[in-house]
This record gives structure tokens, sequence and C-alpha cells, in this order.
């Protein structure tokens, strides 16, 4: 099985701390590297981290903030310079193109690499192949931001057991898939009698943003919601202001969509301690964990 994981490159808001990384989220999933808001400094935390750079596959970018895509322009001309030769796919909102352009071509470097760019011009299922369905819908921050719903395929699983009291084994597996039946020693055995599709797992990224619907109706049953929660609820007024989330409402925000897993990142510099979000957010959905620069979470299982 591939490596199913979400390292956290960073998880400071708009200005970087002594501990705390621009944003950057780097997620390994079906034998692809999905990295999100790559913020400033993103290509040097690979190296902190002990993972290439050129397990990038795809890059998804919410919004043009700076604390969100200033990376951009380094991680390109990096696999341009290591010569990758799988193509990086780039989504962002269309409206931000320029902006996106200015990152890519801001420096002279050889382009040996080839970007594919996916501007996104309006809310709901943008793709679907054979590794992924990707979903998105526009948030709520002032300038058009996206979220990011990532879901794997359905998967068809065979019960050991079954397969067994019903005499099927080896080659016969592969068979029973592709017709659905067969004919076992005079009966007859269905797919559904001896297997169960496994519904695949979703993971959503909801970056700045106020609370709101649209952002519920993204994380839906997510097995993880990757999440910002900029403030504390003592600095409410502040959240309101520029537009983002404390702690407790993207507490809310899972309990109200039935995730399963939170993680709470985009700490503003005024907090030296992450645990504080835990705590606030916990009271509300208490499987909530607060990102730290380097830390893994091996969650989608």
């Amino acid at each position: 099985m591939s490596v199913r994981d979400l390292t956290i490159l960073g998880c400071s808001s708009q200005q970087p701390t002594r501990h705390r990384n621009h944003g950057a989220y780097l997620l390994r999933w079906n034998g692809e590297g999905l990295l999100f808001d790559p913020g400033e400094g993103t290509q040097r935390q690979f190296i902190f981290a002990n993972i290439a750079p050129t397990v990038v596959t795809r890059m998804f970018v919410s919004h043009f903030h700076g604390d969100h895509c200033l990376g951009l322009g380094s991680m390109l001309m990096r696999l341009n310079l290591d010569k990758v030769t799988h193509p990086i796919h780039c989504y962002f909102p269309s409206s931000g193109r320029r902006y996106f352009e200015r990152l890519q071509y801001g420096t002279i470097y050889h382009e040996a690499t080839r970007v594919i760019k996916h501007p996104v011009h309006e809310a709901g299922l943008y793709s679907d192949d054979e590794k992924f369905k990707i979903e998105t819908t526009y948030l709520k921050h002032g300038v058009d931001c996206l979220g990011w719903r990532i879901t794997e395929p359905n998967q068809r699983k065979f019960c050991k057991e079954k397969l067994a009291a019903h005499k099927i084994r080896g080659p016969m597996v592969h068979e029973l898939e592709q017709k659905g039946e067969l004919i076992v020693e005079g009966e007859r055995v269905t797919l559904d009698d001896v297997s169960w599709v496994r519904k695949g797992d979703s993971f959503v990224y909801i970056s700045d943003t106020r609370f709101c619907q649209d952002a519920i109706d993204l994380a839906k049953n997510a097995k993880v919601l990757l999440c910002e929660s900029t403030y504390l609820e003592s600095h409410q007024e502040l959240a309101i202001k520029h537009q983002h989330m404390t702690a407790r409402q993207a507490a809310t925000l899972a309990k109200e969509a039935h995730a399963e897993k939170l993680i709470l990142t985009h700490f503003s510099a005024r907090y030296l301690d992450s645990r504080l979000f835990e705590e606030e957010a916990r009271q509300i959905f208490p499987n909530t964990y607060a990102a730290e620069d380097l830390k893994v979470f091996s969650i989608l299982k």
C-alpha cells in the first residue's frame, strides 16, 4: 500500500514565526503528492521533513494572498531543476491566473517540466479520474478563495473466508470481478456474495474564510478536515474583521459537517502555544488536533 499521510510543512498565517513557517500541506495519497497552498519557504521545509519535492504531482492554491502562494514559484523552479518527468497539475481560482503566471515566471530558469494549469471558474465537481474526484467551493474571504475536497474512488474488497467457502481462488477472483458472477460446481456466485464496496475516503481543506454554510457542505462526512483557525474565541472581533475563523468556529464546522477528524492550522503569530486551539476546539469537537510544523498525520487508512 502506498503512503497515506499528511505532512504539515507550515502552519502559520500571514506572518511566520520562529517555530512556524508559512502554511503548506503535503498529502501523499494513492501514489501521488498533493501540495496545498505553498507559502514562502516551502521548498526548504521539504528538506527538514526529509521528503523529496519530486513527490509533488499536483498543487492547489486556495487564493493569492502571499502566505498561501509565495512558495509556488520556487517549488516550480525546484521541480524543473530536478527535471521531473511527470506533469505538474496546478489548480487555482481563475480570477488569479495573472498572479499564478507571475509566480511561475518570476525568475529566469530552464523550463524542463510540463505544468498543466487548471484555472477553476465555478464551484462544484472539477474533475474525476481514476485517482481522485476533485470538488471545490468558494469560501467567504473577500477575494476569490477556494476550499478543496479530494475523494478517492470506491474500492471493491473481497472477503477471504467467503471466497474460500465458495471455492473461488486464484484467477477465478479476477474473472468474477470482470464478469460479476461465476458458476462454481453448479452454484451461481455473484460478486456481492463474496465482497463489499468500501466507500472512498475524502480529505477536505478549508483555508481562509468566515464561518459559512458552503464550507460545512464541502466538509460533509470528510475523513479528515484540515481547517483554518486563525484566532481564539477571545479575539473573535479580529476574526470577523479579517474574515477568518476561531478554533471554536472551526470545531463547530467539523461537528455540523459530521467530519471524522479535525486538524487546525493557519495560526496567528500572536499565539505561541497551539495547544490553546486544541483545548478550545475539543470542547465542541473532541477529535481535534493542532497542526505543528513538520508533524505527520497518518490519517487515511
